[in-house]
């Protein structure tokens, strides 16, 4: 098993008495693809963007490399490699396409030539307002950073959420690219937990802000009973 790439532990999030995140223990490996599942509300986005920086921690310590994060801000975090791609896609749409490559990759001509050969369709859109491209477009757009700026860490939060099936299939295997083709670390929350499951190497799955699994793929297809709860399976 490759050394921790992000490591958590003892995780708490409160969101004023409300309890998201309960003492939450995880790792994600280097070079690895691990899916975060679990039902609505279960604290899958919470952990993402606490990670991230976006949300406090109440208690708990989280490290990339064996560095701590702790009390780091957001941009900081993303400076030390760690890059969210939010639900809800996270762009500027008042924006041009270009104008959002130019915000996301500060104006690195290589890394946005390397979004265009991902995505072909934004190089034909680049004078066009980003809230005016069709949701997977929009959400192609949101992956600019990921793949431009090679992050240590890539964080995805439901990047299918809302997309036509085929519209899924292309974000799936372009995070799939992404992690057999440049070695990216990628943690992923997927409504698809068949889609997710393809992709990762490791799965935890978090219920009511707690942790009621962690192993492997084929772990979690053997328990059939587990999957039935926590996934709709």
């Amino acid at each position: 098993m490759p050394r921790p790439l992000l490591e958590v532990a003892d995780l708490t999030v409160t969101y004023d008495r409300f309890l998201a995140l309960d003492g939450v223990d995880l790792a994600v490996p280097e070079g690895m693809v691990v899916a975060l599942l679990g039902p609505n509300g279960a604290g899958k986005s919470t952990l993402l963007k606490t990670v991230a920086g976006l949300v406090p921690a109440a208690g708990g310590t989280i490290s990339l490399r064996g560095r701590s994060l702790d009390g780091l801000a957001a941009h900081d975090r993303f400076r030390q490699g760690v890059c969210l791609i939010p639900e809800g896609r996270g762009i500027f749409p008042a924006l041009t396409v270009n104008e959002n490559l130019r915000l996301a990759l500060g104006g690195n001509e290589v890394a946005t030539q390397r979004v265009v050969d991902y995505f072909p369709v934004l190089g034909t859109r680049r004078k066009q307002l980003a809230g005016t491209l069709s949701g997977g477009e929009q959400q192609m757009l949101a992956l600019a950073r990921a793949i431009g700026s090679d992050p240590h860490l890539l964080m995805a939060d439901e990047l299918s959420l809302g997309l036509a099936p085929l519209l899924v299939k292309t974000i799936t295997e372009t995070l799939e690219r992404l992690h057999n083709e440049e070695g990216r670390t990628i943690l992923l929350v997927e409504q698809y937990a068949t889609h997710a499951l393809r992709l990762a190497d490791l799965v935890y799955i978090l219920n009511r802000g707690r942790l009621v699994f962690a192993g492997e793929p084929d772990e979690l297809r053997k328990s059939k009973v587990l999957a039935d709860s926590y996934l709709g399976a």
